[in-house]
């Protein structure tokens, strides 16, 4: 996709000068691979190249620059990743995060780790194991709405370290079911830009 209409699609999520050359080669490195391995298996429902650099590409980069600095070096978990989101766009925002991309099924961990060899990121991990066998924290944790979202949920708030952070992308109507299944703890939420139902989720412990 040419540099020009990645922008205006992303201009309701992002500033067009935080948009630099590098960092959109990697959306579109991302992008075609994820179009064509979506044709042999689901990553995902989106159907159109416009879609997917909205929905996904966009909500990930908002969320990102509400979270974190593009130089912050902290160490991040993206459970159920699936295609890479929020995860992968968080990365190419902010190269120096420590990012883990934890994924339970084998076939979305093969795509993820081809994304990973085709863009050469650095401090990148990608974890074939879901997020009840995992034994580490992190300062931030992310997700989305994912399957089973009743059981990975507590899942992922189990890796939040004491001081951390959980921060997920969900539906407005997810809301009251997430908070939930969490402990008890801090929230804030903001509308996602582009959507009239979808929300940024962040919870910290009390």
């Amino acid at each position: 996709m040419e540099a020009s209409a990645l922008r205006d699609l992303l201009a309701p999520f992002i500033p067009s000068a935080e948009l630099d050359e590098h960092l959109l080669a990697s959306i579109n490195t991302h992008l075609d691979l994820l179009v064509r391995w979506n044709q042999k298996m689901n990553l995902t429902a989106l159907q159109t190249p416009e879609e997917m650099v909205t929905r996904h590409f966009g909500e990930s980069l908002f969320a990102a620059q509400r979270l974190f600095s593009r130089g912050s070096q902290q160490e991040v978990f993206d459970v159920g990743s699936g295609a890479g989101f929020p995860g992968l766009p968080m990365k190419y925002w902010a190269p120096s995060l420590r990012m883990t991309l934890i994924e339970g099924h084998g076939k979305k961990a093969t795509f993820l780790r081809e994304v990973g060899r085709a863009l050469t990121l650095p401090s990148l991990t990608i974890l074939n194991a879901r997020a009840e066998s995992v034994t580490q924290r992190a300062t931030l944790v992310t997700m989305r709405a994912v399957e089973k979202f009743e059981h990975v949920l507590p899942a992922a708030a189990n890796l939040v370290a004491p001081t951390g952070r959980l921060a997920i992308l969900i539906g407005e109507a997810q809301r009251e079911q997430a908070l939930s299944l969490l402990p008890p703890g801090e929230n804030t939420s903001v509308a996602l830009p582009a959507s009239e139902q979808r929300i940024l989720l962040t919870w910290t412990f009390a």
